[in-house]
C-alpha cells in the first residue's frame, strides 16, 4: 500500500459550491470539444451504435461514482485532485504516469479547438486568402496563422479568472449552436429528411465508439468539484443530473445533425451549414468563440506541470512562465497545421488517452489501495 500516512483522518475543510454551482461545473466538464463530432459518430456508426453511446454513458458515470469512493475512503485533505488519488494508490510512479496521460490528452484537445477554429473560418470565408506582393497565403495557412494571433493574447493572462468565467458558459453556447442547427432544419429547407442508410457499420465502429468515449473524458475534473462543495452527500446527484444532461444534449444534437445530412454529415456539423443562413451563421460564430475562450484554460495545466519541473530560480519568472506558454501554442498550431483532421484526433484522444487514464485508472486505483 502507498503512503499509509495518507489514512491518517484528517477533517477536509468544506468547499463553497452550491448543489448547482456543482451541477453546472459538471455540465460544462463534459459538455467540451467532441460536442460537433457527435452527428459524424453516429452516421459512421449506424442507428443501432447509440446503444453503445448509452453503454459508454453508464461506465462513465460508473467510474465517476468509483472516484467519489476514492475521495471518500481517502478522506485526506491532502487528496484534491485526480493525480492525488493516483499518487495515493501508486505512489509515485503512478501519480507520474497519469500526469503524461492527462498532459497528452490535453495537449490534443488544445490541438483539436485550433483545428475546429481554423475549420470554421474557412466554413465562413472559403475564398479567403492573403496577398502579399508575389506571395499568396491560401485559406487554410492564414486561418491557422489568424488564429495564432487572436489566441496568442489570451495565453498571456497568468490570472484566467476572466476565462473562467467566459468558458463556463460551455453549455449555453452548446444549446445556443443546438437550436440554430435545429432551426436551419426545421426553418431553412434542409429538412430532416436525410435518415442514413446504415443501421450498424462494424467496421467502422471503433471510430464510432472513441468519438463517443472522448465526449465524457471530464473525469480529472470530479475531484475538484467533489472537494468545492459545501454539501458532498450531494455528489452522487450532482454526478448523476450532470451526466443525465450531457448524454441528452450530445444525443439531441447526434439525432438531428444525423437526420440533417444523413450520411454526408461533416466531422463537425457546422461544416453542412449552410452560410447563407441566418441560424447557421449563428452556430458558426458561436463555436468560433468557444476555442477563443477555452484554449489559455486547457493549456494551463500543462504549463504548470512544466513549470513544476523547472529551477525554483526560474518558475516563478514572468518571462519564462509566458515563453512556456508561448512555446505550447505554436506547437500546437504547427501540429494543427500538418494534422487537420479533427475526427481522427478525437478519436486519438478517445481510444487511448481517455480509456487509458480514465476509464481505466479509478477501478485499478480502488483494487489497488482502496
Amino acid at each position: 500500500m502507498a503512503n499509509n500516512e495518507l489514512r491518517i483522518p484528517l477533517a477536509r475543510t468544506t468547499g463553497s459550491s452550491s448543489f448547482i454551482n456543482a451541477c453546472f461545473n459538471g455540465i460544462n466538464a463534459f459538455l467540451g470539444i467532441s460536442y460537433l463530432t457527435v452527428p459524424y459518430a453516429l452516421s459512421t456508426g449506424g442507428w443501432l451504435s447509440l446503444m453503445l453511446f448509452y453503454l459508454v454513458a453508464i461506465m462513465t458515470f460508473y467510474t465517476g461514482i468509483l472516484l467519489k469512493r476514492c475521495m471518500e475512503a481517502a478522506d485526506h485533505p491532502s487528496i484534491t485532485s485526480y493525480l492525488d488519488i493516483a499518487g495515493h494508490a501508486f505512489g509515485t510512479k503512478g501519480r507520474i504516469t497519469v500526469m503524461i496521460i492527462m498532459n497528452l490528452e490535453i495537449y490534443l484537445v488544445a490541438v483539436g479547438l485550433l483545428i475546429q477554429e481554423v475549420d470554421s473560418l474557412r466554413k465562413l470565408f472559403p475564398e479567403f486568402m492573403i496577398n502579399l506582393g508575389e506571395l499568396t497565403v491560401d485559406g487554410r495557412q492564414s486561418f491557422a496563422i489568424i488564429t495564432l494571433l487572436i489566441i496568442l493574447p489570451t495565453i498571456f493572462l497568468t490570472d484566467l479568472s476572466i476565462l473562467s468565467y467566459i468558458s463556463a458558459t460551455g453549455f449555453f453556447s452548446c444549446l445556443v449552436i443546438l437550436v440554430s442547427i435545429f432551426c436551419v432544419g426545421a426553418f431553412n429547407g434542409v429538412g430532416f429528411h436525410a435518415k442514413g442508410s446504415i443501421l450498424l457499420n462494424v467496421d467502422r465502429l471503433p471510430i464510432t465508439v472513441s468519438l463517443y468515449i472522448v465526449s465524457f473524458g471530464g473525469h480529472p475534473v470530479i475531484p475538484p468539484i467533489y472537494v468545492s462543495m459545501r454539501d458532498r452527500y450531494q455528489f452522487s446527484k450532482v454526478l448523476l443530473f450532470s451526466f443525465v444532461l450531457a448524454t441528452l444534449t450530445y444525443m439531441s444534437m447526434a439525432i438531428v445533425g444525423y437526420l440533417m445530412y444523413g450520411d454526408r454529415v461533416e466531422s463537425e456539423i457546422t461544416l453542412n451549414l449552410p452560410t447563407s443562413k441566418v441560424s447557421a451563421r449563428i452556430a458558426i460564430y458561436t463555436t468560433l468563440v468557444i476555442p477563443i475562450a477555452r484554449y489559455a484554460l486547457v493549456l494551463t495545466p500543462i504549463a504548470t506541470a512544466i513549470e513544476g519541473g523547472i529551477s525554483e530560480n526560474y518558475k516563478n519568472k514572468r518571462a519564462v512562465r509566458l515563453f512556456i506558454r508561448v512555446a505550447l501554442l505554436f506547437s500546437t498550431a504547427i501540429v494543427a497545421y500538418y494534422f487537420p483532421y479533427y475526427e481522427s484526433m478525437m478519436a486519438i484522444v478517445g481510444s487511448i488517452f481517455v480509456v487509458s487514464g480514465f476509464f481505466s485508472s479509478p477501478m485499478l486505483v480502488l483494487l489497488e489501495d482502496f
